[in-house]
């Protein structure tokens, strides 16, 4: 599979749900793909005006295509996933959860580099909260896709959502 039809693919998928766009950039880092889901629940008394309560859940997906993936590119575009939480993520009294999905695809990895990407990629956790979680919290999932191996890596939290970047 081509790097093009993967990024459709993957696209036709999230547009039911996620509002997408291509080339997307964020801090200096141009994304191939964004897509954002934003939910919010509210509870009221007698009128919708009258709000009890309400809390937002937030997902965003970042998608980055490369046509070979070493140990140097995989440390940057991990650092620069913990860094977009600061631009794309908006904390405030409602809202909840955030999750940026990180989302590297690549058409080959050098052998030698596999085996210190896919550890760093499995071994991935960050988790930031905002005003000692009060304002809410932002995890990240990481998520690597080799085409022509027919890898998909993933950390823990990526793993939720595996089926959806399957191909």
């Amino acid at each position: 599979m081509e790097t093009f039809q993967y990024l459709d693919a993957i696209e036709t998928k999230l547009q039911n749900s996620f509002d997408v766009c291509r080339n997307y950039k964020i801090n200096d880092l141009k994304y191939d793909l964004f897509a954002e889901y934003h939910l919010r629940s509210e509870r009221y008394v007698a009128v919708k005006k009258a709000i009890v309560y309400a809390f937002e859940n937030n997902e965003y997906c970042l998608m980055k295509c490369y046509e070979e993936l070493s140990s140097d590119i995989c440390n940057t575009f991990v650092n620069s996933l913990k860094d977009s939480i600061e631009s794309i993520v908006n904390p405030s009294n409602e809202h909840m959860s955030s999750t940026v999905t990180g989302v590297m695809v690549t058409e080959k990895i050098h052998e030698e580099n596999l085996e210190h990407i896919r550890k760093k990629v499995e071994q991935f956790k960050y988790n930031k909260g905002f005003a000692f979680g009060f304002k809410g919290w932002a995890d990240v999932r990481l998520i690597l896709v080799s085409l022509n191996e027919g890898l998909i890596i993933t950390n823990k939290k990526g793993k939720e959502v595996i089926e959806v970047y399957s191909f």
